[in-house]
């Protein structure tokens, strides 16, 4: 699996130094990298009139990254992170979208906001009091390099990284229209084709005005605040994540970075390939912050002369496959003139009764 070539700026996509560590972090299911999904508290505004016209914009942090999580926004070992991704999810009133969010608070692209500024604007979300808070509702989904590899690594019926994110971003909407919100506009930046993507979700949301459009980060505020949602949660795990490993490390100088000492997670960012390279186990090559599927991690493993190669047997191939009965010693089995099998006769062979 090819990395996603779109061009980051690393400076941009490593976590701040100081980052907020929003509600949405689950330290547990972080370690152990795990997948996991939080929902912010109804805001006031809306929980006080369910009927009130909302609109709800979908966006994500940690796409390309070949180390940490995913994490989509509706709006484990420290390793576990680099390669996840975060869908983020951000609804609020129709009528305060722009100009609460663009108006008053500048919201903007994730990717061109200083770490410092989307921690601020995160840290403001999740403040009692703000108008931000009463306004507000969001939603995380972190998706682990754990759980991307296994999908897209399965030997049949590759489970593709687009299939993960529209999948997760249907159920983020789906769990907000259980509360009872009046979702009326959803906005999200695409995923593959616009048209495609956006016929999907007009089926399973007939009755809501969808808009689905490249750079829709940059276009639509809810989308924008979405994006805050997702790339800070995915800064916060990333330094949870290093919290620990630095904890467990027995490099001084290393135990005193925090978690941009590996940079960004992409594979265009010389320090996240660094890293990789100075902590590959031989045999497991990293934990669960890799996403093997990536071709960076496929060739350093393959490039490295310690690297250690196992062949797994596939349990789907007939061929391959072995009946309980092929265990059993008959008198066919111990045909003089067949080569024999080893595992057959490791208890020994059948004996006549003469013996006795």
């Amino acid at each position: 699996m090819m990395e996603n070539s779109e061009v980051h700026d690393d400076d941009q996509e490593t976590p701040a130094e100081d980052v907020f560590i929003a509600p949405s972090i689950y330290e547990k299911e972080i370690l152990a990298g795990a997948s996991y999904t939080h929902h912010s508290p109804v805001p006031s505004l809306v929980k006080d009139d369910l009927s009130i016209d909302c609109a709800l914009g979908v966006d994500e942090a940690g796409r390309g990254p070949v180390l940490g999580m995913a994490i989509l926004f509706p709006v484990e070992f420290w390793t576990d992170n680099l390669g996840s991704m975060v869908y983020g999810l951000l609804y609020l009133p129709l009528d305060s979208h722009r100009s609460l969010l663009a108006g008053t608070h500048h919201f903007d692209d994730s990717k061109v906001l200083k770490p410092k500024v989307r921690s601020d604007l995160m840290q403001l979300l999740c403040t009692s009091g703000t108008d931000l808070f009463q306004s507000c509702g969001w939603a995380t989904r972190v998706m682990s390099a754990r759980d991307i590899s296994s999908g897209m690594l399965k030997p049949l019926g590759t489970y593709n990284l687009n299939a993960q994110a529209m999948d997760a971003t249907i159920d983020l909407i789906k769990e907000v229209f259980a509360k009872g919100i009046n979702v009326t506009e959803i906005y999200i930046d695409t995923i593959g084709k616009e048209e495609v993507y956006q016929k999907k979700l007009e089926k399973i949301f007939p009755t809501t005005k969808i808009t689905v459009a490249k750079k829709a980060d940059s276009k639509f505020p809810c989308v924008s605040a979405a994006s805050v949602c997702a790339k800070v949660t995915r800064d916060a795990a990333l330094e949870v994540g290093y919290q620990s490993y630095r904890a467990s490390s027995s490099d001084l100088e290393e135990s005193k970075t925090s978690a941009s000492a590996w940079g960004s997670g992409y594979p265009s960012d010389a320090r996240a390939v660094g890293w990789l390279a100075q902590n590959m186990d031989p045999l497991f090559g990293w934990g669960n912050e890799c996403r093997f599927s990536w071709s960076t991690a496929k060739d350093m493993l393959e490039a490295n002369a310690t690297s250690i190669k196992v062949d797994w047997p596939d349990m789907n191939n007939d061929q391959q496959a072995r009946r309980m009965t092929d265990f059993y010693i008959t008198a066919t089995t111990m045909d003089e003139d067949k080569p024999e099998d080893e595992l057959t006769t490791w208890y020994g062979g059948p004996v006549s009764e003469a013996v006795f």
